[in-house]
């Protein structure tokens, strides 16, 4: 069994973080606000492109670095951790951040839909949850299903790591839309296939290029970014509405004569 900090010291997993740094700068580079958390997976800076004053890194503590360890002994990733804390119960009042980043968070949360409901109530209206995951409907996942079937009958090694379970991303939207956030954009990548060696992935280099344009949801990973909507109350009954006018109703145009007398015309007089 194969950790996903193990993993992405793989060439798969180096493939998958290549690309997924490209999507986090070029997604949080125009994110503005003050407060924006990284929750788990320190193996990347997913607010390095981020221009808010303040950026946290949030650790569950099976990540953390140990406590008797000085901070400048633990590994560069770990070190850069503020805090540690459980996904499902974050330290934040509610309505506190501008932004939130999940790279892999639900697929290692114990349960990811609290995870997402803890998400929504830290964030501020108008606030953003980018989420970053592996995509079961691909040639990545296909393997990884082949591979548990034949792990039934003798040993098999597994391609993906096995660390929590995988969400796809039809079941993500429809938590987000549960939870009051609206999609603005998915994007897939990584199509090349579920091989292990460096050399064999740069040889399916151009499946990038062809599955972007001709398969794109069977990527290995998506890539989500959605808004918080608070909708407000709505007045709904019949003492809100007004009286509809009925068309052709006759208008009366008041004090017409007052009208004539301050202007010192009466109202039998006529221009010449």
């Amino acid at each position: 069994m194969i950790g996903l900090h193990d993993w992405f010291q793989t060439p798969p997993g180096r493939y998958l973080l290549d690309w997924e740094r490209g999507q986090f700068d070029a997604a949080l580079a125009d994110v503005f606000g003050y407060h924006a958390l990284q929750l788990g997976l320190p193996d990347i800076d997913a607010l390095a492109a981020n221009r808010m004053p303040h950026r946290w890194l949030a650790l569950p503590a099976a990540l953390a670095p140990d406590a008797a360890t000085a901070a400048d002994a633990a590994p560069p990733a770990t070190a850069r951790a503020a805090l540690v804390t459980a996904s499902t119960a974050l330290p934040f009042p509610e309505a506190s951040l501008d932004l939130v980043v999940l790279p892999h968070t639900l697929e290692l949360s114990p349960d990811p839909h609290a995870t997402l409901r803890e998400v929504q109530r830290v964030l501020v209206h108008e606030g953003r949850v980018v989420i970053a995951g592996l995509n079961p409907a691909s040639l990545w996942g296909l393997r990884q299903w082949r591979i548990r079937q034949w792990r039934r009958f003798g040993g098999a090694r597994p391609y993906l790591p096995e660390a929590g379970e995988f969400i796809g991303h039809w079941r993500l939207r429809d938590w987000l839309r549960l939870l009051e956030f609206e999609l603005d954009s998915i994007s897939f990548g990584c199509w090349r296939p579920a091989v292990r060696s460096e050399r064999s992935l740069a040889r399916f280099r151009w499946m990038d290029r062809v599955g972007a344009r001709w398969w794109p949801i069977f990527g290995a990973a998506y890539f989500v970014t959605a808004v918080k909507r608070a909708h407000g109350p709505k007045l709904v009954g019949a003492v809100w509405k007004k009286a509809p006018v009925p068309a052709g109703a006759p208008v009366s145009i008041a004090n017409r004569a007052g009208a004539g007398a301050r202007t010192g015309k009466g109202p039998g007089h006529e221009p010449r």
